[in-house]
């Protein structure tokens, strides 16, 4: 498989955030082609080696044996809301049209009255059958979680669920047993293995990049028995395909997925045609990622010469263990 891909020529991309959404990351990375269609290898800058070579196994899998057939056509997405005042957050899903929204909370404690007024404002623009899920990015221990979920449950109206509220399974394990609302758990980035998940989660949520691509994600899937959300990262549009596949692919599939993260970038590396911008709530299903836009791609292209030197190191290594 890795001898029908040219890596030496893979382009460097780096796309900044918008303004107006603080903590959410620039994206950078590289396109990988393959004889089928193109991926994307974009691992964060802090990822080991081998998260790295997953990440690729992942940028390679749709252009080359290409993915599972998938059982829908169209795939229910939420809208990401960073942590901004209430009548921001207001305007930014009321514009989406999407009927979820992941809402990011600081976790501060003195922060709390913010982050339930600014749920509260996404309430108002969802209406009361709109599906609200608070991000919280590993920010509590146990005690703060226990505390501050119940506050944010009311203001929200309630919360369809609260992903990776603690850092640690044993921290997960022991909120589970305190709280109400159900607990959503990042499938890659806890110790524990498939079948285990269920005693620290209620919900697993599946990103094809951490997880290795579309197929060893449904494996996972199988394995751990949960009910799962799919979501996105600091992706391209050629990225967030992958997700879109798995969540096309996925026998049962109960929420609106987390793949609404194109909005969050300044631009993209593929037509305005081919972005994937949610319409009324839906993203389509395909059965390959889109191909870059040359123009596109030349205005986004990474000119920092240390930087490009580093990301083709960092391919060539994941190469090396793919």
């Amino acid at each position: 498989m890795k001898a029908l891909i040219d890596f030496d020529g893979a382009p460097v991309f780096a796309i900044p955030a918008r303004d107006g959404y603080p903590g959410f990351d620039d994206c950078e990375g590289m396109l990988i082609e393959g004889p089928q269609g193109w991926g994307e290898f974009c691992p964060p800058r802090a990822s080991t080696d081998l998260a790295a070579a997953r990440w690729l196994t992942s940028a390679i899998e749709g252009g080359t044996v290409g993915w599972p057939d998938a059982v829908r056509g169209r795939v229910a997405v939420s809208v990401p809301v960073p942590a901004v005042s209430p009548p921001d957050a207001g305007v930014i899903v009321a514009g989406s049209g999407c009927l979820a929204a992941d809402v990011r909370v600081t976790g501060r404690s003195d922060a709390l009255a913010d982050d339930a007024d600014r749920l509260a404002a996404v309430r108002a623009a969802l209406g009361a059958s709109g599906a609200i899920r608070c991000a919280v990015e590993r920010a509590w221990d146990v005690e703060g979680a226990a505390a501050a979920i119940p506050v944010l449950h009311a203001a929200a109206g309630g919360l369809e669920f609260v992903q990776q509220p603690c850092a640690t399974a044993g921290e997960l394990a022991a909120l589970r047993l305190r709280v109400g609302v159900p607990i959503a758990v990042d499938a890659a980035d806890v110790d524990v293995e498939a079948a285990e998940l269920a005693r620290i989660a209620d919900i697993a949520v599946l990103a094809v990049g951490p997880l290795g691509g579309v197929r060893r994600a449904l494996r996972f899937a199988e394995r751990c028995g949960l009910p799962c959300v799919v979501s996105g990262d600091r992706q391209t549009s050629i990225g967030l395909a992958g997700g879109l596949a798995l969540a096309g692919a996925l026998p049962d599939l109960r929420f609106a997925c987390g793949l609404g993260t194109a909005t969050v970038l300044a631009g993209d590396v593929v037509s305005a045609g081919r972005t994937l911008i949610p319409a009324d709530g839906y993203l389509p299903v395909a059965p390959m990622a889109p191909a870059p836009d040359v123009e596109r791609l030349a205005q986004f292209s990474l000119h920092d010469t240390e930087r490009i030197v580093w990301w083709r190191r960092r391919l060539t290594t994941a190469s090396e263990l793919v």
